[in-house]
């Protein structure tokens, strides 16, 4: 299954169980684990246990088997890895506090040069 088709498969899942604030990161050019991670809210532990299991659930369904569930029952961030796509579902407050989007933003880009102590 091609990237897209299964960033939208885990969005739908996500959206479907009515996940929260879900945002795509295409991360492929910071890193070689992941293309793409999906970041979703859950309103309570067992929402996001709900969701997470929303995701592997309709991956099985398309002949996806995710390679890893991390987290789980009572859990406030339960990762779903799906090889090219990873889904992070967190209650808002782990969120906030491990703020995915700012982390994976603030990287440099394979090939960029990071500046150090005023040397490149």
């Amino acid at each position: 299954m091609q990237n897209e088709a299964l960033k939208t498969l885990a969005v739908e899942a996500l959206e479907e169980l009515k996940g929260q604030d879900i945002t795509e990161l295409d991360v492929a050019a910071l890193t070689s684990v992941t293309d793409v991670m999906v970041i979703a809210n859950g309103t309570s532990t067992r929402h996001v246990g709900a969701l997470a299991d929303n995701v592997v659930e309709k991956a099985k369904e398309a002949g996806i088997r995710p390679l890893g569930v991390e987290g789980g029952a009572g859990a406030d961030w339960v990762l779903v890895d799906m090889g090219d796509v990873v889904v992070h579902v967190m209650l808002p407050d782990a969120r906030r506090l491990y703020d995915l989007e700012r982390l994976w933003s603030d990287l440099p880009s394979n090939g960029e040069e990071e500046v150090r102590g005023g040397q490149a």
